[in-house]
Parts: C-alpha cells; structure tokens; sequence
C-alpha cells in the first residue's frame, strides 16, 4: 500500500510514522482549502529541514502560497475542485493496488469525494470508469470515485462521519474575483468577439 500525505506533513506524519512500510508519498495538492495560517504549509526549506526522511521532490515551487488567484493552491472554488482533479487522476495513475490518502475534510468533501468526515474518520473507495472527454472536464468531473458499502453505510469506517452526499455549497469559497481585460474572454463566455462602436 502506498501512503500519500498532504503537505504540510507536520500534523499527519508523526502520528502515522510508526504505522508505514513505506515512506510516504508528498502531493501538495491534497492540502486544505482555506488560506488560514493554520491550512497554510510551511515553506519546502523549514519541511526540509523538519523531515529530512521524505522526498519533497514533487512539491512544487509555488508551494504554500494561496493567497495569489493564479496559484493553483488558491483558496478559489476554480483553483480548490481543479487540485481535486489533478490529484484524483494522478492516484488513479499509480500502479499500487492500495493507496491511503491523509488529507483534510474540507478538501476531500469538496474536491475529490464529496462525502463528510469527522476528524480522524476514514473511508474506502475504488475509482470508476473513467468518462468521455474527462481531460476537458472541470471542477473535479471526469474521474468517478464510488464508495465501498462499508464505509458509506456506517457514515465512514469509524460510524462518526455523517452519511450521504455532501454537496458543494456557494459559501465553502470565497466569491472569486474574476480580472476582465477589453476584449478579453470571461469565465464561462462563449465567445471572443469586441462590440463595435
């Protein structure tokens, strides 16, 4: 089994060490939503330092900010369900038969399972077949997740964890500020056309 931690890996990999097998896997895109000090990481340097044993290797650069709309770490409805996205398709890349993600409850309702979790809860899911045009797809469509009876009619493996869709709702995000320049093409617009005076 491969397990993957967000980053920051401070709160998670302590407890979870003397558990593992095998080293983690660190993918930044699992990390929490909001742009809180307390859901933001520390920079790649400090982990480095504080976790010299894993590979920081895939973290990229832009690495923790959130606070820049164009960064894909945003706390955006946009930047938040397309991380969702690239970390579902990235797992469902893996040639591991079994991985246990450790991420946050706001992330996984919002941008990859759309299902609660009470702190420290659990639940076991498979990927499905993958749809049509899923590399177009946005805000977290194309890659299905469908959950084991197991954990979903317990309310998570543990019972904890409220049962059911957990639907995305307008105020998880922030309103999103979107930059129009003349001329240029706004989200959703359909075409690219300037009136004529």
């Amino acid at each position: 089994m491969l397990p993957v931690l967000p980053t920051p890996p401070q709160r998670s990999f302590p407890y979870l060490q003397p558990y593992l097998c095998k080293t983690p896997k660190l993918i930044p895109a699992l990390t929490e939503n909001s742009d809180k000090p307390c859901d933001t990481g520390s920079p790649i340097s400090t982990l480095q330092k504080e976790f010299p044993n894993l590979d920081f290797s895939a973290v990229d650069p832009t690495y923790p900010t959130k606070t820049t709309p164009s960064n894909p770490y945003a706390f955006t409805r946009s930047a938040v369900l397309a991380r969702g996205t690239r970390a579902l398709k990235h797992l469902r890349s893996r040639p591991e038969k079994a991985i246990a993600v450790v991420s946050h409850s706001g992330f996984l309702r919002t941008a990859v399972c759309k299902t609660h979790f009470a702190n420290a809860d659990y639940r076991v899911f498979e990927f499905g077949e993958a749809r049509e045009g899923e590399e177009e797809e946005e805000e977290g469509e194309g890659v299905e997740l469908v959950e084991w009876g197991l954990t979903a009619g317990k309310g998570g493996g543990m019972g904890r964890s409220e049962k059911g869709r957990a639907e995305v709702v307008e105020s998880d995000f922030p309103i999103e500020r979107v930059e129009e320049e003349m001329g240029g093409k706004v989200a959703g617009e359909a075409a690219r056309e300037v009136p004529k005076n």
